[in-house]
């Protein structure tokens, strides 16, 4: 037991020795090349395993004969060790070295391309959050290439509907300076229309700017979307009755939902706009609320005769009101179709979709026969016990 003791003691005092040494020498190397500090630490443990085992052997006083065995088996177990050890850090060289030349592809158009060199684990989950890294921005230029072509076609149909009101306000306005105009009463009436359109047109702006920086400030209180479609249906019903519209709302439940009633009251009063200059005299715009789980689903449902699938997609962006179909009709006019919002500048459905994802829900667009079917998810309030 005293010999074994003994052994222990000089086999770790010698590789004590070889690992002090050693230890400098692999910080100095911990800024090089990982296949040169990998061969550092093999060969830093095989000093240290021969220095012990030679401790020893020369303290047990073995034999030349016995000795040179021993060196011999020491030396020869060292350049296994250390041509293995050569051989793993040129394999993690070379992944590393490949998966930094996939990392370029991070974020290119093409998208990151995982290495053909198989890796170990810890690289391989690497690849992966590279991957996933890669795909989330390019789901993010997406966005952004998005907004920005939505943003720049706002632009341009907002400068198109303020260009034309303002000649209008011009020119009535120097007809009634110069005192040409035939009937002064009917040119201020249409004025003050015209300032009106345009003052919904700001509030519109603001109203969305607000929402998409976050700022829109909601007071979320118990109430039932049965009161709340009923104000939003008594609100359009002269516009309804303008355009030869029926409003038909008998299809909606008195279930409790909690929101801001006077946002929502917004939303459904945008829709319900939207479905009645988009449904053609004598047609009929429905209005239906139903619970489904912990959500409560509001339709609005036109006859507009529906929207191309391919536009679907884009209803609810920024500025989006389609082609030539979906400009605004005079009031009185004929079908024609969808038009988005109360201003005519595309940013009553954004409003909408902006409004109801605050409050957590979603809205969505699908066709249906002779029309289309707006449909809102709002957050269902707790049943009371």
């Amino acid at each position: 037991m005293n010999d074994l003791l003994l052994i222990a003691l000089l086999s770790g005092a010698g590789a004590g020795c070889a690992g002090l040494l050693g230890w400098p020498v692999v910080r100095l190397l911990r800024r090089r090349s990982l296949a040169l500090s990998l061969l550092t630490v093999a060969a830093v443990t095989v000093l240290a395993m021969t220095a012990g085992t030679l401790t020893v052997a020369q303290a047990m006083f073995l034999s030349h004969h016995d000795l040179g065995v021993v060196i011999a088996v020491t030396l020869m177990a060292a350049a296994v060790s250390l041509f293995t050890a050569a051989l793993l850090g040129r394999q993690v060289v070379a992944g590393s070295r490949a998966l930094a030349e996939a990392a370029r592809t991070v974020g290119s158009d093409a998208g990151f391309t995982a290495p053909r060199h198989p890796l170990g684990s810890e690289l391989a989950a690497l690849s992966a959050e590279l991957a996933a890294t890669s795909a989330r921005l390019a789901e993010s230029r997406q966005r952004e290439q998005a907004l920005e072509h939505s943003r720049r076609e706002l632009i341009a149909w907002i400068s198109h509907d303020l260009r034309t009101p303002l000649a209008g306000l011009r020119a009535m306005a120097e007809a009634l300076e110069d005192g040409v105009a035939d009937d002064p009463a009917r040119y201020l009436a249409q004025i003050r229309a015209e300032v009106e359109r345009l003052t919904g047109m700001v509030d519109d702006l603001f109203e969305l700017s607000r929402i998409q920086a976050g700022a829109l400030a909601l007071t979320p209180t118990r109430v039932s979307v049965y009161d709340l479609v009923g104000d939003a249906i008594a609100g359009a019903d002269p516009l309804a009755r303008e355009r030869g519209v029926r409003l038909e709302g008998g299809l909606v439940a008195a279930e409790p939902v909690r929101v801001d009633g006077r946002e929502i009251t917004r939303v459904l009063a945008n829709l319900l706009v939207n479905a009645i200059r988009s449904t053609p005299a004598d047609g009929v715009v429905a209005v239906a609320a139903r619970r489904e789980a912990d959500e409560v689903l509001v339709s609005v449902t036109d006859g507009c005769g529906g929207i191309p699938e391919p536009d679907l997609p884009r209803v609810f962006e920024t500025g989006w009101r389609g082609g030539s179909a979906r400009t605004p009709r005079a009031a009185g006019a004929g079908a024609s179709g969808p038009h988005h919002g109360d201003t005519g500048a595309g940013l009553g459905l954004a409003i909408v979709r902006g409004i109801v994802e605050a409050h957590a829900g979603r809205a969505s667009v699908r066709n249906v026969t002779g029309g289309c079917c707006f449909e809102i998810a709002l957050p269902a309030a707790a049943v009371a016990g």
